[in-house]
């Protein structure tokens, strides 16, 4: 028979595996390399259009996303916040917002994109975990709602440093650091999507390679704002 002192010996020994168990996990985790991903189109509407810090840059980092997503068939999720009142997703991605890939487009008034109209569509982790791909805004609400639930999912994430904003633009940075502590990765559109393809020899790389040289000024306007986190 095990007295108490030994059992809570015992007790305390299981524990500290399981913290560093739990630790080398989300270790691990961070440092994956991207395997499964998804993307994820959060409130990018036109009455948001006067309000957003540097909006134009972000739909135009958001469209090249598109673009890519619809050419490497990349699960795709879209949302909009209150259509009625702050009207639909901006006139400039709605050409790329139909194809087998678009997996959802819901209207909602939860902050969260994971209504649960979306949470029935996305895999169960830890069976199979997505590498979510975050643009849109804002950043220190929908966007951060949407990424710690994503998170607590057991997914990873990645925010679009480039793809995202804010009304405040200082919002921005204080967000990336919420979300960097929570487990997120904070990157680029470009670093993301070269990271997907991997390998030249890869059969989408010649389109890609050449969405990215086409909107190279656009992409060079976006981080020389969006960068400064």
């Amino acid at each position: 028979m095990v007295d108490s002192f030994h059992l809570s010996i015992i007790l305390q020994s299981t524990f500290s595996i399981d913290i560093r168990v739990l630790y080398n996990m989300a270790s691990i985790a961070r440092a994956s390399r991207i395997r499964n991903p998804a993307v994820f189109i959060c409130d990018i509407q036109e009455k948001f259009r006067p309000a957003i810090y540097e909006y134009p840059k972000l739909i135009a980092t958001t469209t090249k996303l598109l673009r890519a997503s619809n050419a490497l068939s990349l699960p795709t999720y879209i949302t909009t916040q209150n259509r009625v009142r702050l009207g639909d997703t901006v006139s400039e991605l709605q050409p790329h917002l139909s194809g087998p890939n678009v997996k959802a487009n819901v209207d909602k008034t939860l902050f969260s994109m994971i209504t649960p109209e979306i949470d029935a569509l996305l895999p169960k982790a830890p069976q199979t975990v997505l590498d979510a791909i975050i643009v849109g805004i804002e950043s220190h609400i929908c966007v951060t709602q949407t990424t710690l639930d994503l998170l607590a999912r057991g997914h990873r994430v990645y925010v679009l440093a480039d793809g995202v904003s804010s009304c405040n633009a200082e919002e921005r940075g204080v967000a990336f650091a919420r979300l960097r502590d929570a487990g997120a990765i904070v990157t680029t559109s470009e670093s993301i999507l070269f990271e997907i393809l991997g390998d030249a020899g890869h059969p989408q790389f010649k389109t890609v390679s050449g969405l990215v040289k086409e909107t190279k000024e656009e992409t060079s306007g976006a981080l020389e704002v969006f960068a400064k986190i």
